[in-house]
């Protein structure tokens, strides 16, 4: 069921997305060479609770039989996705490192993610990590009231396969509110659903996930967690919460 939040709701989810943000700009001035996930884990999850909040992805079911997830945020280096488990390996110059970070805010959260280089990176993967923040805000574009999801999908899927890159299939954005993840699914592919009309107050997370070469992904046997592309080519990731005005959407997790 999708639900249309109140305004006391938005407030809330406004805070949450705050908490977020503040969170990733202490990952974005961290990230470097010989910084670890696990540094950049601990910092998030400081910033977090500091603001009276909760990490939300910390303790999450595996849905593939795994452990809880035991990161405050997802850190996923290079060809990895999504979900990668924060660990102590140091980062390296020319990586490139997505970091999803969820917030619980009296009972409401926030989720963004973003995709940073570690130094100097090849003029390819700067190139992956532009184009794939491009397609969030293509895709923002249609999301107003009146329109479909599949207008955010066709839009985020153009931009992306015209400058040559692949859309991820096996994972999609979400609704978010209350919950962490609520309907609709946002696919940032075209379907043959066309999916509801937007309506004012819906709050969605919408959340390009971007690979170099195929869309074809893998999650490693090893953590029943880490997402990776099969043929190992980088990916980037790109996500705000936003929610549906009578005009421009307004993003939750980005001032």
């Amino acid at each position: 069921m999708i639900t249309i939040k109140s305004e006391r709701e938005l407030d809330l989810m406004r805070k949450a997305g705050y908490i977020v943000m503040m969170a990733l700009n202490k990952i974005e001035e961290l990230v470097a060479p010989g910084v670890t996930t696990m540094d950049l884990d601990k910092a998030a999850e400081e910033v977090i609770r500091k603001a009276n909040a909760i990490p939300s992805f910390k303790g999450v079911p595996c849905a593939y039989g795994g452990i809880d997830f035991p990161g405050s945020i997802c850190a996923s280096v290079n060809h990895e996705v999504i979900h990668g488990i924060p660990n102590d390996k140091p980062l390296k110059e020319g990586d490139i490192i997505s970091i999803d970070v969820g917030a619980l805010y009296e009972g409401y959260h926030g989720d963004a993610a973003r995709t940073f280089e570690v130094g100097k990176v090849s003029q390819e993967a700067h190139r992956l990590v532009t184009v794939t923040r491009e397609s969030f805000f293509k895709g923002i574009e249609m999301a107003r009231e009146g329109m479909r999801i599949r207008d955010i999908s066709r839009a985020i899927q153009d931009h992306v396969e015209k400058n040559g890159y692949s859309i991820v299939r096996d994972f999609v954005g979400h609704g978010i509110g209350s919950q962490m993840h609520e309907e609709p699914q946002i696919p940032n592919y075209v379907t043959s659903q066309r999916g509801p009309r937007l309506q004012r107050g819906m709050t969605l997370a919408i959340e390009p996930m971007v690979n170099e070469g195929h869309w074809m992904v893998d999650v490693l046997s090893s953590d029943k967690w880490t997402v990776v592309t099969r043929d190992k080519k980088l990916s980037a990731h790109y996500e705000n919460t936003i929610v549906v005005t009578g005009n421009e959407p307004e993003i939750l997790t980005e001032k």
